[in-house]
């Protein structure tokens, strides 16, 4: 009897602790464990075990195993060791070009000759919708959570951001001449401001004025987008400092300045533009960008692809300067996967600085993450994984040929990584890509619509053969 008592005893005492531990645990939606741990924080912490507590769209807690304990989560994604780093962020994009992929890759003076004649005839809601929406999968996929993106038709691509999930800044286009959807750059401006008041409230989606570049468009026109911008506090993108070409018509038009300097004298460069390119800039050029505290998109691929030089974005880096990596489109750098971006960023500064030790994997990789959400001037929203940012994250597979053995994850990201090495996508506290598979929308429809498309583009252009002039 003494027995059985004690033995009711112990089982009601075990009840009361089990009840006491579930109580004073907090209850979070997702619990990430067993991570090898890359927080992106200004200190460049990391963890081995590591943890992460996200309740709602938030992160609650980041640390090692032993935190753990302290969190019950409706789901447990328990990575086994895999890379778990702050969601990469893409600062310069034409998602919507996807359809345009590989076509004409090598023609000289690309953009003039190919690429706005071809958007002439081609441009239209339809296209910019079924782009972006490729686009995004591709983007999701690759572990891409926040974009920058400057197009025609920007609510189109909205409308694509806010069913996949994703965290965008959308600039809709300014430039002087007819395009889809503006007849001027003042129509693209007032198209620009209606689209701004339809999404300045939208937890995701951060509407833009973007102006092509100083020479497609007149001084009056950049001051008057400049002076909305700030009156509305929107950011402004812009391609800037990207090409001979740009040079020497802002040149003429300036008494010699260089773009740059041409902004500035013009009163364009401020902290809400984001400058993609920046290639053919001088140490004073630096230092107005320093000065204005604008932000910079370092697009590798695209600018060693089309032969216009190399940014001195490691001088930016190590100046200061806001900058994070960006794709440029999909016509131009031809994947929108930023983790395809490291491999060169990294080698390619090596290469012109003659330095094996310059760009280290740690910088690439802060430039993919935080420097890219200061050049977006989103710093205190996401970039890393911290206490109170947003809850973007990726879960990168260290268990794949190509990344195996993993002694130091930011080399293996920089070195070995591939886009397809990523196996899970969060966005806002929300899973949206799991073990690769994307369930926020049908891939396949996508797919569908990508391919039936491109028949109207055979037809058009390789078919009749009218696009090149």
């Amino acid at each position: 009897m003494y027995l059985k008592k004690t033995l009711v005893a112990a089982a009601i005492a075990a009840n009361a602790f089990t009840a006491f531990s579930a109580f004073a645990a907090q209850q979070v939606d997702l619990l990430i464990t067993d991570a090898t741990l890359l927080t992106m924080n200004e200190t460049k912490q990391t963890f081995d075990n590591g943890v992460v507590a996200i309740k709602g769209n938030k992160i609650v807690a980041v640390g090692g195993q032993s935190i753990a304990k302290n969190y019950t989560a409706k789901t447990v994604l328990d990575v086994d060791g895999d890379i778990v780093l702050p969601g990469l962020i893409n600062t310069h994009t034409h998602a919507s070009m996807t359809v345009f992929r590989s076509l004409a890759d090598d023609v000289p003076d690309r953009l003039h000759r190919y690429i706005f004649p071809l958007e002439k005839k081609l441009v239209s809601r339809d296209m910019v919708r079924i782009g972006a929406n490729l686009g995004n999968v591709e983007m999701v996929k690759g572990g891409v959570t926040t974009y920058a993106d400057m197009y025609y038709f920007e609510d189109e691509v909205a409308k694509t951001v806010d069913k996949i999930g994703m965290r965008a800044i959308l600039g809709e286009s300014v430039i002087k001449f007819p395009v889809a959807d503006a007849a001027n750059a003042e129509e693209g401006i007032q198209y620009a401001l209606n689209f701004i008041e339809e999404y300045k409230d939208h937890p995701r989606i951060t509407p833009a004025f973007a102006p092509h570049a100083p020479y497609t468009n007149t001084t009056e026109i950049l001051q008057k987008v400049a002076k909305l911008s700030l009156e509305l506090d929107v950011p402004v993108m812009i391609h800037l400092a990207e090409s001979h070409r740009e040079e020497e018509k802002i040149a003429k038009r300036s008494n010699g300045l260089s773009p740059v300097q041409y902004m500035d004298s013009i009163g364009a460069l401020n902290k809400n533009l984001i400058g993609a390119h920046m290639i053919l800039v001088d140490d004073k050029d630096i230092e107005l960008v320093k000065q204005s505290d604008m932000g910079v998109a370092h697009n590798m691929s695209a600018n060693i692809k089309s032969a216009k030089g190399v940014s001195p974005a490691l001088k930016m880096y190590d100046e200061g300067v806001r900058i994070g990596l960006g794709t440029d489109g999909p016509m131009s750098g031809n994947t929108l996967s930023i983790i395809d971006e490291f491999n060169q960023v990294a080698k390619v500064h090596k290469l012109v600085n003659k330095d094996r030790a310059a760009m280290p994997p740690i910088k690439v990789i802060d430039m993919a993450t935080m420097g890219a959400a200061k050049a977006l001037h989103m710093e205190d929203k996401i970039g890393s994984i911290e206490v109170g940012k947003l809850a973007d994250i990726i879960v990168v597979d260290t268990t794949a040929p190509n990344m195996m053995p993993v002694y130091n994850p930011y080399s293996a990201l920089v070195y070995s990584a591939n886009s397809g090495n990523v196996r899970h996508t969060i966005v806002d506290g929300k899973v949206i890509m799991k073990d690769r598979a994307i369930l926020t929308v049908n891939e396949e429809e996508i797919r569908k619509e990508v391919i039936e498309f491109t028949k109207l583009v055979r037809k058009t252009v390789i078919e009749s053969g009218e696009v090149v002039q």
